[in-house]
């Protein structure tokens, strides 16, 4: 299985203003993708991962010349690589690791059991979820 890289040209509009000094992303190739760094380098993580939020599950768009782009006297154009693969793995081991509280309902003397054994029930039914999804 290869990398699937993806290289979209955004538009880094560098602003100074009361809010600092920041960059918002955008591309045109991907309508409505907007993002915001306050550095280059956090502009362009944060652009990865926009862009790779808009196109997941859905069909790459075209990649556009920029060359056709009229650009304001504060904007750039810089390329983004985006590994799909990469980015699709590290958002389901994000899920995976995520927790959430749930209410599950034991008898009684079960919980007293436990509770008095220091058995953590959040473990014991993980770990029995997991065995039984397995």
């Amino acid at each position: 299985m290869h990398d699937e890289i993806l290289i979209y040209p955004t538009v880094f509009a560098e602003h100074h203003d009361e809010d600092g000094h920041y960059f918002v992303v955008t591309s045109p190739n991907i309508p409505g993708m907007v993002t915001e760094g306050t550095t280059r380098q956090q502009a362009v993580t944060e652009a990865i991962d926009a862009i790779a939020t808009m196109l997941d599950g859905a069909n790459y768009p075209s990649v556009q010349d920029p060359g056709q782009w009229i650009l304001k006297k504060n904007e750039t154009i810089v390329y983004v690589p985006v590994n799909m693969t990469q980015w699709c793995r590290e958002k389901a081991l994000a899920l995976k690791m995520k927790t959430v509280r749930m209410s599950i309902t034991v008898p009684e003397y079960l919980k007293e059991e436990a509770k008095e054994r220091g058995i953590n029930v959040s473990r014991v039914a993980t770990q029995a979820l997991e065995k039984l999804l397995a």
